[in-house]
Parts: C-alpha cells; sequence; structure tokens
C-alpha cells in the first residue's frame, strides 16, 4: 500500500486515499432507495444525510487540495436527488484525487478542520474520515465483509495521529470520546472505537 517506508507520516497518502474512495464508492452504488432512511452508527444521521455528509466531505477534500478553503462548505450536500448518490460521490471523488495530483500539495500547508498542517497531513486524516464513513454505512446496510483491513489499518494511524485519546465533541473535533474495545479486535472494530461510535453494542 505504501509508496515509501514507515508510519502514515511518511508514507504518500494519495494512492491510499483513491483506494479509500473507490471502496467508498462500490458501497455507495448499492445503495437502495428504500435503504435512505435505515439509521447509522452517527446517532444524527441516517443513511441519507451520511451520504449527503460524504459527498460534501469528499468535495472539501477536493477544495483544500485545489488550494482553497475547505471549511468554508457546507457540512452536507443539498443538491443530491435520492437516485444520485453513486454519481455525485464519483464526481466529487474524481475531483478530490485530481486536485492531489501535484507532489507539492503534500508538502504546502492547508486548513484542516483539526488546524493548519502539511497537505501529506491532511489527506492522511481525509483518509480516514471516508475510510470510518464507509464503515458506517456497511455497518447500517448490514454488511461489512468486504472492507479492505489495510485501509482500516491506515486509518486507525491516521486516527491516532489526528485525535487525541479524549477529546470534547465540538466543531473542532467532531467525534465523541473514544470507546474501550478488546485489543484483539478488528481494525475496523477499532477505528469504530476510536472515532467515537460503539461497536460493541452494535454487535
Amino acid at each position: 500500500m505504501s509508496t515509501t517506508t514507515g508510519t502514515t507520516g511518511l508514507t504518500d497518502p494519495r494512492p491510499v486515499y483513491a483506494r479509500a474512495a473507490e471502496q467508498a464508492a462500490a458501497l455507495v452504488r448499492t445503495v437502495r432507495t428504500e435503504q435512505l432512511g435505515l439509521p447509522t452508527p452517527c446517532p444524527e444521521f441516517d443513511v441519507r444525510t451520511l451520504l449527503s455528509h460524504v459527498v460534501a466531505g469528499t468535495r472539501r477534500v477536493a477544495v483544500v487540495g485545489e488550494g482553497g478553503d475547505g471549511l468554508a462548505l457546507s457540512r452536507f450536500a443539498e443538491d443530491v436527488t435520492d437516485d444520485g448518490w453513486g454519481a455525485a460521490f464519483d464526481e466529487a471523488r474524481a475531483r478530490a484525487v485530481k486536485a492531489w495530483e501535484a507532489d507539492d500539495r503534500m508538502t504546502a500547508a492547508v486548513r484542516a478542520p483539526w488546524g493548519e498542517v502539511p497537505g501529506r497531513a491532511a489527506l492522511s486524516g481525509y483518509v480516514m474520515e471516508v475510510v470510518t464513513h464507509t464503515w458506517d454505512l456497511a455497518e447500517a446496510l448490514g454488511d461489512r465483509t468486504g472492507l479492505d483491513p489495510e485501509l482500516g489499518a491506515f486509518a486507525l494511524e491516521a486516527a491516532r495521529l489526528t485525535l487525541p485519546d479524549s477529546r470534547p465533541r465540538d466543531a473542532a473535533t467532531p467525534f465523541a470520546a473514544r470507546h474501550e474495545v478488546p485489543e484483539d479486535a478488528d481494525v475496523y472494530t477499532r477505528l469504530a472505537a476510536w472515532t467515537g461510535r460503539d461497536p460493541i453494542s452494535r454487535a
């Protein structure tokens, strides 16, 4: 998976982000209209709201990669119809992948929700976001057997670097406090718990 050796901080996150976005896209394409009202592990999101958030977040990734202020964008995509989530996400992820192609984007300072960081760190954080929300969607749909464990491992490392072990839920850190899970839990269970989900109670 890595294009260099070492941890997330030394790995080029661009191919990882592309893989993570494709994993998400494959799952989004399976969503049926009658599933849009299903609950998700995020209490405030049903599937429709989660998809709206994921599309908007991916548009933010693109704007940040293009050098703009992604934080000025809405957290939700309000221009997508119920039959258009797959196409909207595909368009956003293609734009996002293209926006980060240039090598200088990896070292340029960008504004992420958790502060001003080098592009490499920001995109690693966005891997965490899309992989975690892919787990959310898989849980809502009732099947996460196809999730890539390598992407889960990268996202978990990024989460541990980006999110403090204990944090308030506010605009700056929109994740609840982490949950405890067994040390031998699979990587997606550990990722979900670190980002404030309660995967054990859902098991």
